[in-house]
C-alpha cells in the first residue's frame, strides 16, 4: 500500500512536527486496519529532512513488525512505481528511506572494451 505523504512545510523542524501531528495517525490507522506492507511517499526535500524521515521509518518498522514499512522520496511517478515494485516482491526490506533520482545514473561505460 502507498501512502503519499505531503505537502509538508520547507523547514524540517516544521516538516516533522506536521508529519507527526497529521500522517502518523493515518499511518497507524492503516496498520490498524491490517496493511501488511506500507510504502510512504514523500516529496522531494533537502538534507535536513532526511533524519526525521528515517527516524520515524525505522521507527514505525520496528514498533509494527512484522508489518513491513519503508518510504521512498521523489516526485516522478515512474520511479516511484518502479521502488514500489521492488520493495513489494523484496519480503525481507523493511525500516528504509530510498530518495529517488527519476534521472537515473546513465548509461554504464565499459572502460575494458
Amino acid at each position: 500500500m502507498l501512502l503519499r505523504v505531503g505537502p509538508l512545510p520547507q523547514d524540517a523542524l516544521a516538516a516533522a512536527a506536521m508529519f507527526h501531528a497529521e500522517v502518523l495517525p493515518r499511518v497507524l490507522a492503516a496498520l490498524d486496519e491490517g496493511a501488511a506492507a506500507l510504502t510512504l511517499v514523500f516529496d522531494p526535500a533537502g538534507h535536513a529532512d532526511t533524519a526525521w524521515r528515517l527516524a520515524a521509518v525505522q521507527a514505525l518498522a520496528r514498533a509494527r513488525a512484522p508489518a513491513r514499512i519503508n518510504a521512498l522520496a521523489s516526485a516522478d511517478d515512474v520511479a516511484i512505481a518502479a521502488a514500489a515494485s521492488y520493495i513489494a516482491s523484496a519480503p525481507g526490506l523493511t525500516g528504509q528511506y530510498l530518495v529517488l533520482d527519476g534521472a537515473g545514473a546513465g548509461p554504464v561505460v565499459n572502460q575494458s572494451a
